[in-house]
């Protein structure tokens, strides 16, 4: 890898697992000192953060609840106090739930739940930010191929809470472009996680809805991000990419 990232502090919500992990350890292989959150699992995170130490990374895990707008803040408080700066926020941490309009079953507090955490929880992660981002900082949000086309019921919440990031970040790019602080979403098609695996009972007929007849890897992921994130995006700001494998093609 190279040393792009050298001399930047970079926060990644959500960074214990899946995406976010692949996303914490590619920053942090390119140079860049890592805090990364997670909320539930300390033994997942220090097992990223000795990942990180073994590249020669400096980094420091925090356990923060992405819905708390309180807690957000002051994540992004201690990862500005304990490297003394801040250049990049990755919001990666989101929820997946389902539910579909006018079913009685349907579980409200959870749908809301998730509105707290992929709507609320990454505005109260760029809100803490920009006074403490340095200018030309980077902010990238993970979102949904979902947010551009919905193929399956019952996934509307999750889809517009997705959608609703992308388009904040568009209107954030305007608001933070004067700072040369660039803002993006990067939308993910299907990628090998524990909450979708490869190995699913549908992945075989989610794989056949790609251009290229496979799910990506989360290091996939992590490279669009690194791209956005380093210094020949400079000029990429307020842009949705889709990194889907051809899914909405």
């Amino acid at each position: 890898m190279t040393q792009l990232l050298k001399g930047k502090v970079a926060l990644v919500t959500g960074g214990s697992r899946g995406i976010g992990a692949a996303i914490a350890k590619r920053l942090a292989a390119d140079g860049a000192d890592v805090v990364f959150s997670y909320a539930k699992s300390p033994e997942r995170a220090q097992a990223v953060a000795d990942d990180i130490k073994a590249l020669g990374g400096k980094v420091l895990a925090v356990a923060a609840d992405q819905a708390d707008s309180e807690a957000v803040t002051a994540l992004v408080k201690t990862a500005h106090d304990h490297f003394g700066r801040l250049d990049i926020l990755v919001n990666s941490a989101g929820v997946f739930a389902t539910g579909v309009i006018g079913d009685s079953q349907a579980d409200l507090a959870q749908l809301a739940h998730q509105q707290s955490i992929n709507v609320g929880g990454v505005v109260a992660a760029v809100r803490a930010a920009v006074p403490l981002l340095a200018d030309g900082g980077r902010i990238v949000s993970i979102g949904t191929m979902f947010a551009s086309r919905v193929p399956f019921p019952g996934i509307g919440d999750y889809a517009a809470s997705k959608a609703a990031v992308a388009a904040y970040g568009r209107a954030w790019a305007r608001d933070l472009g004067p700072r040369q602080i660039t803002v993006n979403t990067v939308q993910p098609g299907p990628i090998n996680t524990e909450m979708n695996p490869q190995t699913s009972d549908v992945a075989q007929m989610v794989k056949q809805m790609t251009a290229v007849g496979r799910y990506g890897q989360p290091e996939e992921i992590a490279g669009a991000v690194a791209f956005l994130v380093g210094p020949d995006a400079a000029y990429i700001t307020g842009t949705t990419l889709n990194v889907d494998g051809g899914q909405n093609s």
